[in-house]
């Protein structure tokens, strides 16, 4: 009302007195637009600057302790922190089970259920129950493996939304990711309770979960729905359970990286693969990181910088770095500056990335197989012997860790015996025949039982998904806002590849220093408890779309189209007219607020449900316009007002004009909302669905 009154004395403007500050925005498209700059920079010329201080408060730490469960696509962990010694964070317990020669730093995202939907296992318990399950009895059960890459692909995700078992079997995708969560909680709870000397109380204990920055806000729901059935927190306490982006966190710990806890690929030259003294720079670099590693995983606990890290010491205020987050599923970038000063990140352009992680391998691997043996057979011995698939799976992930540029002996890849047998007794003819007539030259045949892949087959398989990542980034780099870029960090599971790693510095070691974590495996991880601990550590995010409104606002002759007037009242309107929130790629503080306020339609109303629209662009003018859908609804619970409220309203015959402040909060990792009843001051319950449209 101040600021209302001020702007029209500002503009030396007469408005009808009884005008509402909700009518004042939304009638008057100027005074919309210049109320909607409010938000976000108060104009200098009508009110005076506001005074911003320059340090950050330390967030407050009710918690006890920090947990973060870092739910990959190909495989999952978690570590804590207590509190009172934010400098230790804790690893997971060490895995039973598991692949020669690959380190169990966590576990494989894979879940078992029995054939009554009950939960049995997770990850290396599951995986080897399943193995030994007779084959007619595995087709009853129900096994899921790297099922995070539904929630992406999954364009309508909702509540309902289901996953198909190894087996065809279908269950709500819901219920296994909250089998999962369920037993990530029970572990980590009970490793705290050995570790503490106190009982851990549920309200003691925050919660993050890491997501990619490429998810849009349904799949950071269904998470957060699932974290609340899995029995981590309650919806009431929604503040003990935070949602991570995973190059975000990745870019958080790095900041902490001393410098033997790094490789820097780029100090030394490197031509046509191959250092100068004609050595394998790569090759030598990451075996002694990796013995690194194996040395420190003697101890779980990992100590880090209470500052930041000597990396750090060396960049500016206002130097700019890409973090590539390669996963199993999904590659994310997040491109941040430095904020020296304050010890914050600023995100500088929007988190960008696709589907272009390891599974790509995979999937590369069983066309191959398609091409040798045919589709209809890979599909119907998929369906016949699940379990003897996943077993040829596992054999294929443990030799594609091992390949490297400059390998030259072929990768043997083991056939299951119930494949060979299954195959002869389907097609007529042994495996041997078919890899022969396939003239898939590049893979040949062992008399031991095993596929033999050439150096050629290798890069047949890892090449489209490695192209695809560095033209992404390459395309990320010619953005204006990411010229200059110093330090490039690979991180995730896929980062740990030689032939990526090979690859990113050949193509981009020219354009900024190429950096690799030590534990790249485990940096998101450590990451999410230093985001839980902090959470306001990265000050500036990137809207990854533009968030509105449709709303009716005077019909202007000439300006607006006549199928949109609507006349009310002997008035004349313009209808779904976009009243934008926030645009794609504007800069959002965290803790900044957009603020509308709405009124009930009629006296008694007890809810009011604003429909949200989105586009990918900000040349929308139009709910109605290309591009853009109906993605949310905001809901604002109507508590029945106080008796003197009450009267007041039907005194002045004013009830409908009740009027509900909505705060609105883009700059975190999730949209948020809180609402206000005007008149009493009374917060009121206001919530933001993204997963029933």
């Amino acid at each position: 009302t101040v600021f209302c009154g001020r702007l029209k004395q500002a503009l030396n403007l007469r408005l009808p007195p009884e005008i509402s500050s909700f009518y004042f925005v939304t009638h008057y498209p100027f005074f919309h637009f210049t109320v909607f700059l409010s938000f976000f920079h108060w104009s200098p010329s009508i009110l005076p600057p506001l005074q911003r201080t320059e340090l950050r408060p330390r967030p407050p730490r009710p918690f006890s302790v920090v947990v973060a469960i870092d739910f990959g696509t190909t495989s999952s962990g978690y570590a804590f922190s207590f509190t009172d010694d934010p400098e230790a964070i804790h690893m997971m317990r060490r895995w039973e089970g598991g692949d020669p020669g690959v380190a169990n730093q966590k576990s494989p995202t894979c879940l078992l259920l029995t054939p009554d939907l009950r939960f049995h296992s997770f990850g290396f318990a599951a995986r080897d129950s399943y193995h030994d399950l007779d084959p007619e009895e595995a087709r009853h059960w129900l096994y899921f493996d790297k099922f995070k890459m539904k929630i992406h692909s999954t364009s309508d995700l909702t509540m309902v939304t289901e996953l198909e078992s190894v087996s065809g079997q279908r269950v709500r995708a819901i219920e296994v990711f909250a089998h999962a969560l369920r037993f990530f909680r029970e572990h980590a709870l009970k490793e705290m309770k050995d570790q503490s000397s106190s009982l851990l109380q549920r309200d003691e204990v925050r919660w993050v979960i890491t997501v990619p920055a490429v998810w849009r806000q349904p799949a950071k729901q269904f998470m957060r729905e699932a974290a609340y059935l899995a029995g981590l927190v309650s919806p009431d306490s929604h503040e003990q359970l935070l949602i991570a982006l995973e190059p975000e966190a990745a870019s958080i710990y790095c900041r902490k990286l001393r410098l033997h806890q790094l490789i820097d690929l780029s100090q030394r030259p490197i031509t046509n693969s191959l250092d100068q003294d004609g050595s394998r720079p790569f090759d030598s670099s990451f075996r002694q990181a990796r013995e690194q590693l194996r040395r420190a995983r003697h101890s779980r606990t990992f100590l880090v910088e209470s500052g930041t890290g000597e990396l750090w010491s060396e960049m500016q205020t206002g130097d700019k770095y890409m973090v590539a987050d390669c996963g199993g599923g999904t590659v994310d970038l997040t491109v941040h500056q430095i904020e020296q000063g304050q010890g914050t990140l600023k995100e500088l352009y929007k988190a960008s990335g696709g589907p272009y992680g390891a599974v790509g391998v995979d999937l590369a691997f069983e066309a191959m197989l398609c091409r040798i043996f045919g589709t209809d057979f890979i599909k119907t011995f998929k369906a016949k012997r699940p379990a003897a698939w996943v077993d040829l799976t596992i054999a294929f992930e443990a030799r594609k860790r091992t390949a490297a540029p400059g390998r030259v002996a072929a990768l043997n890849i083991s056939l299951p015996f119930s494949f060979i047998d299954f195959y002869k007794r389907h097609c007529g003819h042994s495996v041997e025949t078919a890899l022969r007539r396939s003239k898939v030259n590049i893979v040949k045949w062992s008399s031991q039982g095993m596929l033999r892949l050439t150096t050629e087959a290798m890069n047949e398989l890892f090449q489209p998904t490695i192209n695809n990542i560095i033209r992404h980034i390459e395309d990320l780099m010619q953005k204006e806002e990411v010229k200059g870029v110093r330090f490039l960090f690979l991180v995730g599971g896929f980062a740990e590849s030689p032939m990526l790693q090979r690859a990113v510095q050949n193509a981009l070691g020219h354009h900024c220093r190429i950096i690799i974590p030590q534990d790249v495996g485990l940096t998101i991880l450590k990451g999410a408890v230093l985001f839980g601990l902090d959470p306001t550590v990265v000050r500036v995010r990137r809207c990854p779309l533009t968030y509105g409104v449709g709303v009716l606002n005077r019909f202007v002759e000439g300006r607006h189209p006549r199928e949109k007037l609507l006349i009310k009242d002997g008035r004349e309107w313009c209808t779904d007219i976009l009243d934008r929130f926030v645009s794609v790629d504007q800069s959002v503080a965290l803790g900044e607020v957009v603020r509308r306020s709405y009124t009930p339609a009629r006296l008694g109303q007890r809810k009011i449900i604003i429909n949200i629209y989105c586009s990918n662009t900000d040349d929308v003018v139009y709910i109605t316009d290309p591009g853009v859908r109906k993605c949310g609804a905001i809901t604002l619970d109507l508590p029945e007002p106080s008796a003197a409220a009450a009267c007041s309203s039907a005194n002045d015959s004013a009830g409908e004009r009740r009027e509900i402040r909505a705060a609105m909060q883009f700059g975190d990792t999730e949209i948020k909302v809180t609402a206000v009843d005007v008149a009493t001051g009374r917060q009121m319950r206001a919530s933001i669905d993204f997963l029933s449209m």
